[in-house]
């Protein structure tokens, strides 16, 4: 028992994963040497060359910003969006069943659909927050409701009886019951919001945007270049949920020690 307890420390945890990742990155080099033709895989090192060799560019990182500005804008208006409509749909039943339907569409329709919908509709610059929108939103929306049906009814009652306001009620009661539900909520939806934004941006190609720069590499078979590109993707979104993740863990520790505060425990 002591041996496989002691496996629970940091220490080891992080040396796990990290001879996990030197285990997926020997099989990349092992499928290299296999197809032995660069047009089509290119090494771990050569890939990790090309993306500093791109690091230093200033195309690189205009082309970050703008991609991340985009996914961040549809985030944070599909938050709005899904915590309002979760609130609402939960308050008055009626809507509920009003709204359930273009939930249903929305989780059915392709993203590919919705980009090319969206080329008919709008500029291309517009199309990845647009998509990120509409692909986050019933996330946000299905988790903030499932966590406002199981509300502990004792606590707001309790809240009623100290005469909490609104303000107390969310603060000392909502917050820490949906933090597991928003924090669930957030990580799928960042996820997702990456996902639909590269897609968009590979379909409508807007200006300085990283998805533009994968499909001109995929057109014109740079292949180092779009496992480069692939790479800085998937690196962002990683470490934006790590910080995601931190803040909102850092959030639920001050409302739990207000709520202890609160309560005189």
């Amino acid at each position: 028992m002591k041996i496989f307890s002691s496996w629970g420390n940091k220490p080891k945890r992080i040396c796990i994963k990290v001879l996990a990742i030197v285990f997926w990155l020997l099989v990349w080099e092992a499928v290299f040497r296999y197809v032995g033709r660069e047009i089509l895989i290119v090494s771990p090192v050569r890939a990790a060359a090309r993306l500093l060799e791109l690091g230093g560019t200033a195309v690189f990182w205009r082309a970050v910003l703008g991609t991340c500005l985009r996914v961040l804008e549809g985030f944070g208006l599909a938050i709005f969006a899904g915590s309002i409509l979760a609130v609402i749909t939960h308050r008055f039943v009626f809507l509920k069943h009003l709204f359930q339907p273009f939930l249903g569409i929305l989780r059915a329709t392709p993203v590919a659909s919705l980009i090319i919908l969206a080329l008919v509709w709008m500029a291309t610059g517009t199309i990845p927050i647009f998509v990120v929108f509409l692909m986050v939103t019933p996330i946000v929306w299905t988790n903030i409701f499932a966590g406002l049906e199981v509300i502990d009814v004792g606590l707001l009652e309790m809240g009623r009886i100290f005469k909490f306001g609104r303000w107390k009620r969310l603060r000392y009661i909502y917050m820490p019951s949906l933090m597991p539900y928003i924090v669930s909520a957030l990580t799928s939806g960042l996820g997702a919001a990456w996902k639909s934004a590269i897609a968009a941006e590979v379909i409508a190609r807007p200006t300085g945007a990283m998805g533009a720069f994968v499909h001109d590499a995929r057109v014109h078979l740079l292949t180092a270049d779009l496992f480069a590109w692939t790479a800085a993707v998937i690196i962002l979104s990683v470490v934006l949920e790590k910080l995601m993740i931190r803040l909102l863990r850092f959030t639920g520790n001050r409302l739990a020690g207000k709520k202890k505060k609160a309560t005189g425990t």
